[in-house]
C-alpha cells in the first residue's frame, strides 16, 4: 500500500479539499494495540490498488499524534476509536469502521473499480 503519512493538523484541511476530486481512506493506527496491528495487516493483505477508483490513503500514527486524532473525530463529527478507517468523499466521511469490522471487500463495495 502506498501510504501517506498524516503527520500535521493542516493536512485535514488539504485532505477535505482532495476528497471534492477523489475518495480519501484514513487510517488511524495504535502500533502498541493487537487488535489494530491484526486489523492493518488483514487489509495490507487483501489491499488491491487495481480494483479502486484513484483513493488517497492516509496513515495516523495515533500514539505519536493523539491531537491529530482529536482534530479528526472534531472537523468530521466522528466518534474516536482505534484502529479506525474513515472514506472522504466532497469533504465529509461516507464510511467509518473500527476494529475488526475493517475489511478491504466493504471497501471495495463502496468505491467504484478502476476497471
Amino acid at each position: 500500500m502506498d501510504w501517506t503519512a498524516l503527520n500535521k493538523e493542516e493536512q485535514i484541511e488539504q485532505i477535505k479539499e482532495e476528497s471534492r476530486t477523489q475518495p480519501v481512506l484514513i487510517f488511524k493506527h495504535s502500533t502498541q494495540c493487537a487488535i489494530s496491528n491484526a486489523a492493518l495487516r488483514r487489509l495490507e493483505r487483501n489491499w488491491n490498488a487495481e480494483e479502486l477508483a484513484p483513493l488517497k490513503i492516509y496513515y495516523l500514527d495515533l500514539l505519536s499524534y493523539r491531537n491529530i486524532s482529536q482534530c479528526i473525530a472534531e472537523s468530521f463529527d466522528v466518534e474516536h476509536e482505534s484502529p479506525q478507517v474513515l472514506i472522504l468523499k466532497e469533504g465529509n466521511p461516507i464510511f467509518v469502521r473500527s476494529h475488526l469490522a475493517i475489511s478491504f471487500d466493504e471497501i471495495q463495495k463502496l468505491l467504484p473499480s478502476k476497471n
